[in-house]
Formats: structure tokens, sequence, C-alpha cells
């Protein structure tokens, strides 16, 4: 097995199919986050979206039991296919977010999910965009996760997650304050943008999401801890 595939390399490559979301700044943002959080053996951790599985194999890596679902079938097959190659044991399952798993609860949640603006008064249904965009805000499966995962979380639970800065992360924090959860922005990067973004930096600038000669991305991370 080559180097970047041993179960022991903390970030090894992840192998992804055609129309999977491939790790990428947002991933190894949320990663880092993620290593401070003191994951355990016994953890329970949800990784909700899990894309090509490289959060879940993470955290698996650091001795958590971990749950990973995703709403696409590819994604749910590369995730798999990533645990067979790293030697990791994950659950994988095809779920639109929480709806498979009514019941359960979980020390920590932690979530990658679409949040690109799109023009598109519509989510995708299929194909690659599913993995990124979100509504014309940017915001439709995060405020999905604001008003769900609360009740996934056990005592002390906390919640993870990544999104960008379009997208309006106060809207966020407050969202989360209203659902009972203490919430913070804790991790904080600029990035270039990517490709989908630049694909679209006229309507984005049209509805002043970005300001003229803007490159950079704002990406944050943020922790909400159930009291």
């Amino acid at each position: 097995m080559p180097a970047e595939m041993t179960e022991d390399t903390p970030r090894a490559r992840i192998v992804t199919l055609p129309g999977v979301y491939a790790p990428q700044h947002d991933t190894r943002l949320l990663m880092a986050a993620l290593d401070k959080e003191g994951v355990r053996p016994g953890t329970d951790v949800l990784d909700l979206g899990t894309g090509s599985g490289a959060l879940a194999l993470h955290a698996a890596q650091l001795g958590a039991r971990v749950t990973a679902v995703d709403i696409s079938w590819r994604a749910v097959m590369t995730a798999r296919l990533n645990a067979l190659l790293r030697r990791r044991r994950i659950t994988v399952q095809r779920s639109d977010l929480l709806a498979s798993l009514p019941g359960h609860s979980y020390d920590l949640v932690i979530c990658n999910p679409p949040y690109v603006p799109s023009p598109l008064g519509r989510l995708p249904g299929h194909g690659a965009a599913r993995a990124w965009d979100a509504g014309r805000d940017g915001r439709a499966i995060i405020d999905r996760l604001c008003e769900t995962v609360p009740v996934a979380l056990r005592p002390g639970g906390r919640l993870l997650i990544v999104h960008s800065g379009l997208c309006d992360s106060n809207v966020t924090l407050r969202r989360l304050s209203e659902a009972g959860l203490s919430a913070r922005v804790t991790e904080r990067a600029f990035v270039p943008l990517g490709p989908v973004l630049r694909s679209r930096l006229h309507w984005l600038r049209d509805r002043g999401l970005l300001n003229a000669g803007d490159m950079l991305e704002e990406l944050v991370v943020i922790r909400a801890e159930h009291s």
C-alpha cells in the first residue's frame, strides 16, 4: 500500500470518486478544529455530509466511534472505500442530515455542509454541485443544521461547523444561540477564491457579497456546545 494510504498517516491522501467533494481548505480548517476537541476512545462522533469521509476517518484515527452520513450514494461509497483503504472502522450510511438517525445522540457532531451562494433558486438534486450549492444566500443547509442538530447533542455535546463568511457567520451564531447552544467562532482563515466562486464573481459582487477586487474567501469554524 502506498505511503499516503497507510493507516497511521494523519492527513493521508483521500480517494474521491467523480462527483464527490475532495478535501480542500475548509476540510483542513475543520480538521484542525477537531484536533482541539479532546477526542479519545469512546467518543461518539457524527459526521454530517461526510463526502469523501476525510473528517470521519480523522476522528476514527483519534479513537472515536464514528457514524458518517451523506445524502449522496456516491459519497457513501467513497467514504466506505476510504475506510477500507485506511483500515479504519466507521459506520457510513445514506441520510439526509439526521433523517435516518432518529433518537440517536452524540458527543460531537462535525459538518462541512454545502454553503456556496447560488443564483439558482433551487438546490441541485444530483451532480457535483450538490456538494456546494446552497441556495441564493448559501444558508439552505446551514439553517437546517441550526434547527435540527441541537437535539442530537448529549449534555456537554459539541457541534463544529465550517462555512464561508459569505453566509454571514453572525446569523449562524444567533440561530444556534436561539436553539439553546453556546456558540462562537473558533477558527478563521482567508483562502483564494475557488473555481466555483470565481465563476460567479459578477453575481456575487452585484449582490454585495464580494467587493470589487476581492479574491479571497473567509472561512470560519463555529463551535457550539450543549449546556
